[in-house]
């Protein structure tokens, strides 16, 4: 179930081309002169932004429409953005490590700390595998490029093995949810709010997650080079608005869980549980942060998943925000 980069690279094409074509235009009308073109993922900090309508003033005021564009995961909302079709996103942490290894044109915004629990690689309850060590010359569902690709390569290398050692399965959320109740992989490498979904609904255990001594990375809001440089107090506007959203989300759970299951279609009992996990509060892309993503890099490249050794600073372009 190995994919080649190349078809890699064709489906996220095809993901990213599917997803934009169909933007949701929300608040003030995105056929104005100017828009913002967003691109968010299922339970992210963006999607209670766009639950609460929190950006249509702001924007507004400063003659912006706002388009809203779902994706499934990182790597096809990075694909989209390098194309021209969104001018802010959301994604954890290696999906811009891989962006920037192909060459793709994105910077760093600002960032956004996780919970240790909000990822893992989970096995069903019936399964015989009880460790990391145990997934050696196993089948691993994953999406390429996103978080979980960094948290099996480091939870490998913790355990002693290589990337080598397993048969990835590069599959989308959806994808790998059927291979993993259907017995097709062994185990399944996913993120909140998937994670919580099928700890809600299935039998699963953890095998290891970002509490079994493997360094946690950042989330990071990611801009269009050229809409970045060009209207930076937007940006500033939409990051005050999630430091706000944050500090709200982390007093009032309960009401943003009901907002957010709303808007993504789950229980509520669901978002409730990921929102318990989760750490809140926007950082500045600052020399600790870019000194913990520059890891998550070295980490991938160690295990040859990207072509060629980065640094991330070369595309910092940290906005400021008021919270």
């Amino acid at each position: 179930m190995t994919f080649s980069r190349r078809s890699f690279l064709r489906t996220a094409q095809a993901a990213a081309v599917a997803a934009f074509a169909m933007p949701f235009a929300g608040g003030a009308q995105a056929d104005t002169a100017r828009t913002l073109r967003i691109g968010y993922q299922k339970g992210t900090p963006l999607t209670l932004l766009k639950a609460q309508r929190s950006l249509d003033k702001p924007l507004a005021a400063r003659g912006f429409g706002i388009a809203w564009t779902e994706f499934p995961s990182g790597p096809p909302l990075l694909e989209a953005m390098n194309a021209g079709s969104i001018d802010l996103g959301y994604t954890g942490s290696p999906p811009p490590i891989f962006a920037q290894a192909a060459g793709s044109r994105i910077v760093y915004l600002a960032a956004e700390p996780a919970g240790p629990h909000n990822e893992a690689i989970i096995v069903l309850d019936g399964s015989p595998l009880k460790s990391v060590a145990d997934l050696k010359g196993r089948t691993v569902a994953f999406a390429r490029g996103s978080s979980s690709n960094y948290l099996i390569v480091a939870a490998l290398e913790k355990a002693g093995l290589t990337y080598a050692d397993i048969k990835p399965a590069f599959l989308s959320p959806a994808d790998a949810r059927a291979a993993f109740e259907g017995g097709k992989v062994d185990a399944w490498v996913i993120w909140d709010p998937y994670l919580a979904v099928v700890q809600q609904t299935l039998g699963v255990r953890t095998i290891a997650d970002y509490a079994s001594g493997i360094v946690q990375p950042y989330s990071f809001f990611l801009g269009a080079p050229d809409f970045a440089k060009a209207h930076p107090e937007v940006l500033s506007d939409v990051l005050s608005a999630v430091a706000r959203g944050d500090a709200w989300t982390a007093a009032h759970r309960s009401d943003a869980a009901q907002l957010i299951a709303r808007e993504i279609g789950v229980p509520q009992p669901v978002v409730e549980r990921y929102l318990a996990r989760s750490a809140f509060g926007l950082l500045p892309v600052n020399s600790t942060v870019l000194g913990a993503q520059q890891r998550v890099a070295d980490t991938l490249r160690r295990a040859n998943v990207i072509p060629r050794a980065i640094q991330v600073a070369d595309i910092a372009h940290p906005v400021s925000f008021t919270r």
